[in-house]
């Protein structure tokens, strides 16, 4: 049996799938030391807790929501991409630039930029896009 290993965009995509357990740990953060009764995380009704969060927490978990959403995009443009023999150095790069452009996505969405926000979600999807068609002949 030969040899195989994860490409840089495999790796990229448990990278992406890790991405929306960071931001409920970010809208989680800090709150697990604190009692129920004065806003602590409650770990019995974790999703209602998080729908009553407000500010940060409450877009912290609004970056998770959406990167959750971005995942199976991004996982089927990438096994496609494979499938139809992309060049793997492309194809690297670009889910390389995709996880780093959705990192800067959450932390532009934590920090209340929803401008700036908005362009890198655009850029993001356009470079999953490119992945899809990476393969295309």
């Amino acid at each position: 049996m030969p040899y195989a290993h994860f490409s840089l965009a495999y790796w990229c995509v448990l990278v992406a799938a890790l991405l929306p357990i960071v931001c409920a740990g970010i809208a989680k953060w800090g709150m697990f030391a604190r009692p129920r009764k004065e806003g602590g995380f409650d770990n019995a009704n974790p999703r209602e807790w998080l729908a009553g969060q407000t500010a940060w927490r409450a877009r912290a978990n609004a970056a998770q929501a959406n990167s959750f959403e971005a995942l199976p995009f991004f996982i089927g443009a990438v096994v496609i991409a494979h499938q139809l023999g992309a060049h793997q150095g492309r194809l690297d790069i670009l889910a390389f630039l995709f996880i780093v452009l959705r990192m800067l996505y959450i932390m532009m969405y934590v920090a209340d930029m929803p401008t700036v926000r908005t362009a890198v979600w655009t850029t993001a999807l356009a470079a999953n896009v490119a992945i899809l068609f990476l393969g295309y002949r």
